[in-house]
């Protein structure tokens, strides 16, 4: 038993004497069933003479002494550490917990083997309160626990009651690792229980408010600044994360309105719109799974593309104050900072006890080479926080201790991640999956042991997700403008297997022009580790090889680079083609919508946490030279491929036309606008024209995913047209504008206008190719635009 003691002179020996008497009582009367630890905390009265009086008359009853006042935390340090019981019991000498409380801490432990602590609750519901505390503070603690559930150790509803039972090897160790001096210990020392996977149980006690308490109203302030303190390590890390996030973009907030990520091709567009037009759904309370402001009259499945819901609806307010430039780039932004953060937390919880060994590993998963590859255009493939916490639940799971809980809670992460992205969620639980089958294969009792809770838990969070996904993925799926796949060309979208070793365009040694050779474009360099990580995973691998642990992450990042090369591999040496394993998966359901070249990307958080082990080990040896070996072998893997900036251009400005609301008279009874060209994956300007100007008009032609002919195979952009197809080809020059107009021609120009419901095709001045797009559109319409502001418009009649 330990007690802190500050000034106790008055307290101290009728404490110890109760003390004494119960514990010979229900503990025993021998020399070793029982010690009891006064710690002085540098007292200026007589507490330190009392404890050795005490002691001098019970030899069981012993004191450490602090040389000067520190606080509890530094009390409890010093009396847990020369503790020797199997348990040790920490209680404050006011006996505001009377010492027969014990009994319901021992039974808690004996009732529930797995659990490793019992801690006196004055919040549970079966508690005793026989005295309360002054309102005031009532109130502070009622404060400074939210604050304490918020922050530091969410679950536990009282941190602070001074009655606690622990395993003694676990508290000897737990306190032995604490830095806090003051009484937000009790804290820090949960906190290193939660992260350690140990257990804790809240027991009622009785407890009264006991007069001359030592907790003063500013050490309630000094408790928030530990609690900073205790955090601040974690702070600094994700503080670290968002300086590099910005770092990453800092060309696009430099200037939000005239900028633009040059190679997010037109995706950037796309992904504004999306948001945009989510806000605009959400305001006007219209179905956000339905659009019809593009692809008139035909619309867009919102499900079926990735407008990711489960940011973009709460983003609404963002959106309409500020606009969807602003709230994508905050989407990308934060996004990256989160989700290396919820990196860092996983394997800091589950891996390492070095914090900055698990920042580096975090580092190292979110800004791998194929997320800032994505981090140009697709926040879905890079805003990935969940997939940590998915993770994580998912070993609670496999622990067996809180089934139900964790069901529920996997269920309700799950739900949610796919309203983040279903892609990313496919590849990340494939990944999950083949790690589980190859850690069973070298861990076989201990697959056994989490084989039934991990069903049981999977089925319960089935059971939870399930509704709150059936609807929305059956508008997916079954809805108005669902398909059931999007191909990628019968040699499919693998990597080449040089990929797996080259830079990224966009790092420290990245090479551009090898790059683009080697990738479909700049938002899909799935793989570009480089050839040192790869030799440095390797190293780690079979350096650690002992461990299933760093068996099953190695070789999950084999099977997922193999997989990512696709149905068959070019070896370019032999000039031969030989198949590879995604032949045999690329037809299954849902599979036969990725690009293969993304199961790479699995491979991120691996390597993440394999240098978050390495560099664990490395600080660990003794011979400054071996640390500096192994520092200089993970820097060499690492500094090739440190990320640039993206590069930003300038922005094409949206027509005054559009800007000054000149077009509003032309699109009356929801006819729609039709530019030209007609947008398309290839340039879909016009889908910012809408987002930037608060959707007023609704568009022929656009960029999403659709159906298209009678199996409804998914396509990029709106089914063509006669007209949209030859303003296409007129634009980027592929054919000239036809001389000889048959009737023909014009019917179906006239056609393909009514089936649009056009009400003005809009040219802007400064577009490409603009007399050539003109010349075309007058000879089919037999008509000459009129100019307003700085567009050519040729108005439809509505008949």
């Amino acid at each position: 038993m330990v007690i802190p003691a500050y000034r106790e002179e008055e307290r101290l020996a009728p404490t110890l004497e109760l003390v004494r008497d119960y514990l010979d009582e229900h503990v025993g009367g021998g020399q070793a069933d029982w010690e009891v630890i006064v710690v002085d905390d540098g007292s200026p009265d007589r507490t330190a003479a009392i404890a050795l009086e005490a002691g001098a008359d019970e030899p069981r009853i012993r004191l450490v002494q602090s040389e000067e006042n520190r606080g509890k935390g530094s009390a409890l340090r010093l009396g847990v550490r020369a503790s020797l019981g199997r348990r040790v019991l920490i209680m404050d000498a006011d006996l505001a917990t009377p010492i027969e409380e014990l009994a319901r801490l021992e039974q808690a432990l004996a009732d529930n083997p797995s659990l490793d602590a019992a801690i006196g609750s004055r919040a549970h519901r079966d508690s005793a309160i026989e005295r309360q505390q002054s309102v005031l503070r009532e109130v502070l603690g009622w404060v400074g626990n939210r604050v304490i559930r918020l922050v530091a150790v969410r679950g536990i509803r009282d941190t602070q009651c001074g009655f606690k039972l622990f395993d003694g090897d676990q508290a000897r160790a737990a306190f032995g690792a604490a830095r806090l001096d003051g009484w937000a210990i009790d804290v820090e020392i949960l906190q290193y229980y939660r992260r350690k996977g140990w257990p804790v149980a809240e027991v009622p006690v009785r407890w009264a408010h006991q007069d001359g308490s030592k907790v003063q109203l500013l050490d309630y302030l000094r408790t928030l600044g530990e609690l900073m303190r205790l955090n601040a390590g974690g702070l600094a890390v994700a503080g670290l994360y968002l300086l590099a996030s910005l770092y990453l973009y800092k060309g696009l907030w430099t200037d939000l309105d005239g900028s633009i990520l040059a190679h997010s091709l037109q995706d950037q567009n796309q992904w504004e719109w999306f948001f945009g037009v989510t806000a605009d759904n959400i305001a006007h309370l219209r179905n956000p799974l339905f659009t019809d402001l593009q692809n008139m009259p035909d619309g867009v499945n919102l499900m079926a593309n990735t407008v990711m819901l489960g940011l973009s609806v709460p983003m609404t307010p963002v959106t309409l104050l500020f606009g969807p430039t602003v709230a994508l780039a905050l989407v990308f932004t934060l996004g990256i900072t989160a989700t290396a953060w919820a990196w860092y937390w996983l394997i800091h919880r589950r891996l390492t006890d070095s914090r900055w060994a698990a920042a580096a590993g975090g580092a190292l998963a979110a800004f791998a080479p194929p997320m800032i590859s994505h981090a140009n255009a697709h926040p879905n493939f890079v805003v990935l926080f969940m997939i940590p916490v998915i993770i994580d639940r998912a070993l609670r799971l496999c622990a067996g201790k809180n089934v139900v809980r964790d069901g529920v809670l996997l269920g309700l992460f799950t739900a949610y991640q796919i309203y983040l992205g279903e892609e990313p969620f496919l590849l990340a639980a494939m990944g999950m999956a083949i790690f589980a089958l190859i850690h069973a294969c070298y861990d076989r009792d201990t697959a056994r042991a989490a084989a039934k809770p991990l069903a049981k838990g999977l089925g319960i969070g089935a059971a939870v997700s399930i509704p709150l996904v059936a609807f929305p993925l059956y508008w997916q799926f079954f809805g108005p403008q669902s398909y059931h796949s999007v191909l990628h060309g019968d040699n499919g979208a693998g990597n080449p297997l040089r990929a797996l070793s080259e830079y990224p365009a966009r790092s420290l040694f990245g090479d551009a022009e090898t790059a683009a050779k080697l990738s479909m474009n700049t938002t899909e360099q799935n793989a570009f580790y480089g050839w040192p990580l790869l030799a440095l995973a390797i190293g780690i691998t079979l350096w650690m090889w002992r461990r299933p642990l760093v068996r099953a992450l190695g070789l999950t990042a084999v099977v997922a680079a193999v997989l990512s090369l696709g149905p068959q591999v070019e070896l370019d040496k032999f000039g031969i083609t030989v198949p590879a394993p995604w032949r045999l998966m690329r037809h299954l359901p849902l599979l036969e919508s990725v690009i293969e070249s993304r199961v790479a990307m699995v491979c991120a958080p691996v390597f993440g946490m394999l240098l978050a082990l390495a560099l664990d080990r490395i600080r660990g040896f003794r011979s400054g030279d071996h640390r500096t070996v192994g520092y200089l072998a993970v820097a060499a893997a690492l500094v090739p491929i440190l990320p640039l900036p993206l590069v930003t251009e300038d922005r094409q400005p949206v027509p005054s036309f559009i800007t000054e609301g000149r077009y509003k008279e032309y699109v009356e009874g929801g006819r729609s606008l039709v530019p030209v060209p007609l947008p398309d994956p290839g340039s879909a300007a016009a889908l910012h024209w809408q987002s930037s100007t608060g959707f007023g008009f609704k568009l022929a032609g656009g960029y999403f995913n659709g159906p298209d002919g009678p199996d409804r195979v998914g396509i990029y952009g709106a089914k063509p047209r006669m007209l949209s197809s030859l303003l296409n080809d007129v634009r980027w020059g592929t054919v000239q504008p036809p001389r000889d107009i048959t009737p023909q021609m014009r019917d179906q120009a006239r056609a393909d206008l009514a089936y649009w419901k056009a009400g003005v095709l809009v040219l802007p001045v400064h577009q490409q190719r603009a007399t050539e797009l003109r010349d075309t559109l007058s000879g089919l319409l037999g008509q000459e635009p009129e100019q307003v502001a700085d567009c050519l418009i040729w108005q439809v009649d509505a008949s």
